[in-house]
């Protein structure tokens, strides 16, 4: 518990009061708390998992178990340090996600995503605050930021809730570009209508954002480029630096990208986003390791947001939030998205599940705290309306979402699981070990080593199969849960891979049913 008081008494220490002195004692204390929230935590991705609730609900909860008006009593109010370790835990979690988006997938989407990210944001903005303003009293200021915060969609929520549920990837793919996108004009208009006096002129502030989203994008692309292009032509002494090589780069994305003085948040999505398409070596680990960084993110930032907020002080904006969300959620996201996907011809079914699925998650709550450091009058009321709203609404939709995906006939069909093909370059050979695991589901199972037909200078050099490892022949039959080892010189590297990925996805005929380039994305 003594650390939480550290907090909230440097603003006393500065008065002449002496602060007790930090020992290991204190020390081991504050392990203790924060290993047990994260076995917590974890035991309750599996009661989220199976309930199909969003686990941040479940996280939130811990942290207002924690609070004042919990069990723990632990009083916490400072708004300023939640927004910082917010941010910080906000770059993890984009740095994740543009890793785990496959170009394949967003490429096709990503006018449409664009559209959304940008004019449904404006849409979406422009109709809740009106809504907020008329309906529930604010000030235009207050409904603009309240209508700013609520717009920006959060990827971890919508997609803990469909990542079991096969969606065509024109879905899976707008939803994610536009999650991935829409952070970083938000934060923009946030920021620009929490600052202290009359807020600039519509025209002035598309142009900053215009700008800064340029700068932003320009900095993630070269610095993902450049990323990929070191990792990939220089061998690392350890398989472990290369994970943590990744994300120093996606991090180093959103640190020039801000101090350049455009959008970070953009920048460090679009930098993992490349590196999460180069092929890089050790993947599978890579992407393990930044999976597990994500997750504490979102846990520790939860919990802070859980204990941020004040529960006996929410009974006054439980109804302004509700009304507040059934505008958004009923009218503004749904004629954003009408709007937006319209021109590009998407189905009424498509449409109507990504309507509802703009799920918002914690970015909303953390941009929340802005206007609180901010000073603006009213901050403490709009971030209770933003928490109340999140979590109310978070119930009512995350557990439908998969029965409307159902209805909608949007579930119906997989595609084939791919493969998780590992690289590790041989430097000195000139060559490359790719370590490839058959999944579940994946049309590999059945084919003969010989019909996998990989180019000349590839071969499957090991099978391991039931932890037993043998030396495969030409008609050796593979199956599912085998793992292969297969040895690639430098210049078929990519085409050996591609061809492993495009069996996998079409089976031995992939060549004759054009299937070739299939997943050959990550």
């Amino acid at each position: 518990m003594y650390p939480m008081h550290v907090c909230a008494r440097t603003r006393g220490a500065h008065a002449g009061e002496r602060e007790p002195p930090l020992t290991v004692h204190h020390l081991n204390q504050l392990l203790l708390v924060c290993s047990l929230v994260l076995l917590v935590a974890v035991a309750a991705v599996r009661i989220s998992s199976r309930s199909g609730l969003p686990s941040l609900l479940v996280y939130l909860g811990i942290g207002i178990t924690m609070g004042q008006d919990g069990i723990g009593h632990i009083h916490f109010n400072n708004a300023e340090l939640t927004q910082v370790i917010g941010y910080a835990a906000l770059v993890v979690i984009l740095a994740e996600g543009g890793l785990g988006t496959k170009w394949k997938e967003i490429e096709p989407a990503l006018p449409s995503a664009t559209a959304l990210a940008l004019a449904g944001v404006a849409v979406s903005v422009g109709v809740t605050a009106t809504a907020a303003h008329f309906v529930t009293g604010l000030e235009w200021r207050q409904a603009l930021i309240i209508g700013a915060v609520v717009s920006s969609t959060d990827a971890a929520a919508v997609f803990s809730v469909l990542r079991k549920i096969p969606l065509p990837s024109r879905v899976t793919g707008t939803l994610e570009a536009e999650s991935g996108f829409n952070d970083a004009p938000v934060v923009i208009l946030v920021v620009a209508f929490s600052t202290a006096g009359p807020v600039e002129h519509w025209y002035v502030l598309l142009g900053e954002i215009a700008l800064e989203l340029a700068i932003g994008a320009a900095i993630g692309l070269a610095v993902g480029w450049l990323g990929s292009w070191g990792l990939r032509h220089v061998a690392l002494p350890a398989s472990g630096l290369y994970p943590i090589a990744v994300m120093a780069i996606a991090i180093t994305a959103y640190a020039a990208g801000s101090l350049a003085h455009g959008s970070g948040f953009l920048g460090v999505y679009l930098a993992s986003m490349v590196m999460g398409n180069a092929k890089l070596p050790h993947w599978p680990a890579t992407r393990g390791f930044a999976d597990g960084l994500g997750w504490i993110a979102q846990i520790g930032m939860f919990v802070l947001l859980g204990l941020l907020v004040t529960p006996h002080e929410l009974g006054d904006d439980v109804l302004p939030a509700l009304v507040i969300g059934l505008v958004l959620t009923m009218v503004a996201r749904p004629l954003s998205v009408v709007l937006c996907l319209t021109p590009f011809r998407v189905p009424w079914q498509e449409q109507t599940l990504m309507s509802w699925a703009g799920l918002r998650g914690a970015v909303p709550i953390i941009l929340a705290t802005i206007p609180m450091v901010s000073g603006i009058e009213g901050s403490r009321r709009i971030f209770n309306i933003v928490f109340v709203l999140v979590v109310v609404y978070t119930l009512v939709q995350g557990p439908t979402l998969p029965w409307l995906a159902r209805k909608l006939r949007l579930g119906e069909d997989a595609e084939a699981a791919d493969l998780g093909v590992e690289s590790a370059p041989l430097e000195r050979l000139r060559g490359h070990l790719l370590s490839v695991a058959i999944p579940e589901g994946s049309k590999m199972h059945g084919v003969e080593v010989n019909e996998l037909r990989l180019p000349a200078g590839a071969a499957v050099t090991l099978v391991v199969r039931e932890g037993k490892s043998f030396v495969p022949l030409p008609a050796t039959v593979l199956r599912r849960g085998d793992e292969l080892l297969v040895v690639a010189t430098d210049p078929v590297r990519d085409a050996a891979e591609q061809r492993l990925r495009a069996v996998g996805h079409g089976g031995k005929l992939a060549g004759w049913l054009g299937t070739d380039n299939a997943g050959s994305g990550r």
